[in-house]
């Protein structure tokens, strides 16, 4: 991705400060590219990943998945097969506001995933995930079909695309 292509969440505030919401959680970078965009597609959990494969399943151009776990340290959603798979299929990054595991072989993968922070045990797989409903984190709601603009400044979403 060039420079040229990259869009800066200070540029979007100082555009459009208005219409985007500024999530307050800080994250960490875990994948190639601290940059991202795309419509978000939100999961609601709690220690528990099962469904998330479905979802990526469904491909992820131009999309954004936004997993809130309610920002538990105790388990991970997302580890190295997931991510791997996430980005095989075109997914322009992952946001949790959870934990992630086996960080390592996230580096080489050419998309977004931020995190709150990383967790060796392994998710459960109970099945209490609910994909497409709003989720609250980081002092803002973000919504099924929002728009997310991410790079090493932070997290921004609005209810609508805000570039060319």
């Amino acid at each position: 991705m060039s420079d040229e292509t990259i869009i800066r969440t200070a540029d979007i505030c100082d555009d459009h400060g208005d219409d985007v919401l500024m999530c307050e959680l800080p994250f960490n970078d875990y994948a190639k590219r601290n940059h991202f965009h795309g419509r978000v597609v939100t999961f609601a959990t709690y220690e528990d990943n099962k469904g998330l494969r479905d979802i990526l399943a469904q491909g992820g151009k131009g999309k954004v998945l936004v997993v809130d776990g309610r920002g538990s340290r105790r388990r991970a959603l997302c580890g190295g097969n997931i991510a791997a798979d996430a980005k095989k299929h075109g997914w322009e990054g992952m946001v949790f506001n959870g934990c992630i595991r086996d960080q390592h072989e996230f580096v080489d993968l050419d998309f977004g995933v931020k995190a709150i922070g990383t967790v060796p045990q392994r998710p459960r797989q109970d099945g209490i995930g609910l994909a497409g409903v709003t989720v609250n984190f980081g002092n803002i709601a973000i919504n099924d079909g929002d728009y997310l603009y991410a790079d090493a400044d932070g997290v921004l979403v609005a209810a609508k695309k805000l570039h060319d």
